[in-house]
């Protein structure tokens, strides 16, 4: 990307070479040559000095080094052989155009019917709840124990188990990522400031206790489900599978479900919510400190549903944030921040009296502020104020004087009164407010079923499990039925089940897509659930943590070409339709771009508030070709020790029978391929794809391994070749030794940017189908170089019917760099015989003189080979090696002349 940025800002340049004629600067020097010649597509070859050196010495250089990287290339990767192979087999290949518009209906289809099942499931948990709950009579004296699941599997000094402990057997399940879990039982969770043996706590666990059967057979129903759990009004959490809950690095559990976003949304509806607090003299000191805390506290209970805004008033009103007066703002995690900070920044002043100049218009200014088409107005305040909405007051610290006055505002007008003294008591007393929301839909009974933006699990995310990191979570409040209760409208809680967004993701398969396309989900406030772009953590020291607001990133921010909202509005819509853009697709950790022409296709999922797209890139990535082996043909080729498949991908169903879940792809394809076990799921079209490809590719491993044995004849720094195909084969072949290669990790499980993954195809793929097969791309991918730097070239292979052209996968050679740069300084020479009598100047020339500066840069403006190893020269952008290289040796402008589709333009060091 900083490449494309870099060029952007350059004209467009004619082919051809160029001189340039400065005035002498610091250096002495009076000319410098700057000359780009071709060597292929993507190798370009610059010399600098400070005589003229003639263009067609350079060119010589350039069409000779050229000519050598090519022929190496094609040796040691097999190109010419790959692309003859799927020559052979065009004649019984079919190329068909994919149809989106078929595509993205059918992956919507499939995903309603998957949330359906989850949405199934948390019914099921409500109504066992509710009916528990009726046949449960409260009992005062309860005594009970329970799993708590923070003191399961611990003992006292004497080695005896600690109350509310006990034996909890737990074992590692595949299908929750490894993670020790009890999957015939659920425990509990209570937040460290809640008293775990309250009755109240007792009361709730015992009543729930009907769920454990009702978790089981959910999860027999539908081995596809992750947690399921139950989240008492009270504040203890049941969860299943039951686990060992770890508390923070203070030994607290702060986790309160009724803080959860599922909770929340499911105990009430979209609210209005104008706060409002005293910052008059009498608030200074504990009492500003607690009203702060609870207004940090309710800001905690909104959600992008709702709206907000904060008023303060001491003898004047104002609002904290000027440039939201009069009106109120979607509660997202961006201005709740905001917020936040504005009122830590709030300091007491005045006295707490409006004067009567001020009310009207501070009622106008409420008022206006509640005029939005939402279920709940509500105000919260700390002191005694009185409007014609929904009031909740919190009366702060421990003094009682105003106490009648501020309970016969919340009691007046809809809302309800609490006495907040300490810190301690803010939690429980805010909560408050959201039961007595919850009110009129617990007496209408309407089990409205609720989804979540994307969020990280909290239990998975402390244990490092990546692959189920984002969630969304699917909820339905619980009521009691109780007639004596049932007028009070009480709510017991919330059920609901998470829905890992990865495993969602998995119905859009990556093959149906092509090699830049993808799927991507929205919510009805344009937020993400899904997209490849979408990277919502981030590295500090060894630890991943989440980036601020990762679960807030509006889709004009990973698809902004869409410039005029075009696309964003419809999807948020729930519409369906296609669109066309013309967008700069970043590859390599951003740092390179491809321009793409991309079709999206996008309708919404019934029963959610979720919208679906997929992209289609157009070219090649409107066609897929399919090609059909027997099965006995394409089994002895696909058990080759040289060839992978994408764990990642699903070609069979292995999280479905628990049988199945310690099998990888590979295992389970060829269980199913052999008949031992028929009951498997799989892809057909992609399973026949994949042994097309294995039978066509098998030769590749004789070829590659004949010139590995044949060790006289091969070149020092060739270290591995590979191929890859669209049905996610990958083959490749380590021509040297692990002691030898520099380059360990490439093609190994952490080297992701290079293997097939369930949100992209790998670099060296993508960035070769961007070129005509058999031209070969040239390129260092971004790593660690401490243990040296290596090349990639790949070159993609392509199969045609008719006039369809359609891309059949990608092969290639890695090298280190030194390969590259041996052959470089060696044809980058005159021979010493060269007849220099007729030269002016030094003769005979050669690159490696230290008045003599030659680069050659990748077709991204990335420097391979330069004299300066160390940054920023080598594996830098030549815009920025050149400039700082010019600058330290205070050398004067450069003039950088591009050619064959490049740009122009000058530097100077000023």
């Amino acid at each position: 990307m900083a490449a494309a940025a870099q060029m952007s800002r350059w004209s467009m340049g004619k082919a051809g070479n160029a001189i340039k004629s400065h005035r002498s600067g610091p250096c002495g020097r009076t000319l410098v040559v700057l000359m780009w010649i071709i060597l292929s597509s993507s190798l370009c070859l610059m010399v600098e000095g400070q005589m003229k050196i003639p263009p067609e010495i350079v060119q010589q250089w350039a069409v000779s080094f050229g000519k050598e990287m090519a022929a190496l290339s094609t040796r040691y990767s097999g190109a010419k052989l790959l692309q003859k192979k799927y020559k052979d087999v065009e004649g019984v290949v079919k190329i068909e155009e994919v149809n989106g518009e078929e595509l993205v209906k059918k992956f919507a289809e499939e995903m309603e019917e998957m949330l359906g099942r989850k949405m199934k499931s948390v019914k099921r948990l409500a109504e066992a709840a509710e009916d528990a709950d009726l046949d449960h009579e409260y009992n005062e004296t309860l005594e009970f124990d329970y799993y708590n699941s923070l003191l399961i599997n611990k003992v006292d000094e004497d080695g005896n188990p600690v109350p509310l402990g006990g034996e909890f057997p737990l074992e590692q399940n595949e299908h929750f990522n490894k993670l020790p879990v009890n999957t015939q039982q659920s425990n509990i969770q209570v937040p460290t400031n809640v008293y775990n043996r309250h009755t109240d706590i007792l009361n709730g666990v015992y009543m729930s206790e009907a769920l454990n059967d009702i978790f089981i057979e959910n999860f027999q129903k539908d081995p596809t489900l992750t947690w399921q759990y139950f989240g008492s009004s009270t504040g203890f959490f049941r969860l299943y599978p039951g686990i060992q809950w770890t508390p923070d690095e203070n030994g607290v559990v702060t986790f309160d479900c009724r803080n959860r976003n599922w909770y929340i949304q499911a105990a009430t509806s979209p609210k209005d919510v104008i706060i409002v607090v005293d910052v008059s003299g009498s608030m200074k000191g504990l009492r500003m400190t607690i009203a702060k805390h609870t207004i940090n506290t309710i800001l905690d209970t909104l959600g992008e549903n709702d709206f907000v805004n904060i008023i303060a008033y001491s003898d004047y009103v104002r609002y904290v944030e000027p440039c939201f007066k009069g009106i109120l703002v979607q509660a997202d995690l961006d201005n709740r921040e905001h917020f936040k900070h504005l009122v830590d920044e709030l300091h007491v002043k005045g006295e707490g009296k409006v004067k009567n100049r001020h009310k009207k218009q501070f009622s106008w200014s409420c008022l206006n502020c509640m005029s939005g088409n939402v279920c709940n107005r509500l105000h919260l305040i700390s002191v005694q104020l009185f409007f014609q909405v929904r009031v909740f007051t919190y009366l702060i610290g421990r003094e009682l004087t105003f106490a009648e006055n501020v309970k016969w505002i919340a009691c007046n007008n809809k809302g309800y009164y609490t006495h907040v003294s300490t810190l301690a008591d803010v939690q429980e007393n805010v909560m408050e407010y959201l039961h007595v929301l919850s009110r009129p839909m617990v007496i209408n009974h309407d089990h409205d079923i609720i989804w979540t933006e994307a969020y990280m699990d909290s239990v998975m995310f402390n244990t490092q499990a990546q692959s189920l990191l984002l969630m969304t979570s699917v909820a339905m409040p619980v009521f009691s039925k109780k007639e004596e209760t049932l007028s009070h409208g009480i709510l017991l809680g919330v059920v609901g089940t998470d829905v890992a967004l990865r495993e969602l993701m998995r119905l859009a398969p990556r093959y149906k897509l092509g090699i830049h396309g993808y799927a991507f989900l929205i919510t009805n406030n344009g937020y993400i659930l899904s997209h490849p772009e979408l990277r919502p953590l981030y590295k500090e020291g060894k630890k991943l943590k989440p980036k601020p607001n990762y679960n807030s990133v509006d889709l004009l921010e990973v698809e902004w070409e869409d410039t005029e909202e075009e696309l964003r509005s419809v999807m948020v819509k729930g519409e369906t339709g296609t669109m066309s853009l013309d967008v700069r697709s970043s590859v390599d950790k951003g740092t390179r771009v491809i321009f793409l022409k991309n079709d999206y296709f996008y309708t919404v999922i019934n029963e959610t508030p979720f919208s679906l797209g997929i992209v289609l890139s157009r070219g090649y990535g409107q066609y897929i070709f399919t090609g059909n082996v027997s099965v006995e043909e394409g089994l002895h080729d696909l058990l080759t020790p040289d060839l992978t498949i994408a764990d990642e991908w699903t070609y069979c169903e292995i999280d479905i029978d628990p049988a199945h879940r310690k099998l990888n792809q590979l295992q389970a394809i060829v269980k199913y391929l052999t008949g031992k076990d028929p009951n498997l799921q799989c892809d057909a079209q992609l399973l026949q794809q994949t042994l097309f490809d294995t039978v066509v590719t098998a030769p590749m491993e004789a070829y590659w391994t004949a010139l590995m044995l044949n060790a006289s004849s091969m070149d020092d720094g060739i270290e591995t070749a590979f191929l890859g195909t669209r049905s996610g084969l990958l083959r490749f072949l380590k021509y040297a030794g692990i002691e030898k290669r520099v380059g360990k990790s490439f093609l190994t499980s952490t080297d992701k940017e290079n293997m097939f993954t369930l949100n992209h195809f790998p670099v060296w793929y993508r960035r070769a189908a961007e070129h005509p097969a058999g031209q070969f791309l040239y390129y260092m991918p971004r790593q660690d170089t401490r243990a040296g730097r290596i090349l990639i070239a790949s070159t993609a292979v392509t199969v045609t019917v008719g006039k369809k052209t359609a891309i059949a996968g990608a092969v290639g050679v890695q090298m280190s760099l030194e390969v590259l740069e041996s052959r470089f300084w060696a044809v980058a020479a005159q021979p010493n015989d060269t007849d220099c009598s007729t030269v002016e100047g030094l003769c005979p020339l050669r690159c490696d003189r230290f008045d003599i500066e030659c680069y050659v840069i990748d077709n991204n403006g990335f420097v391979l080979i330069s004299k300066q190893r160390s940054d920023p020269g080598v594996g830098h952008h030549f815009d920025e090696s050149l400039f700082v290289s010019e600058c330290q040796s205070s050398r004067p402008p450069s003039l950088l002349l591009f050619h064959g589709g490049f740009c122009s333009g000058c530097k100077s060091c000023s």
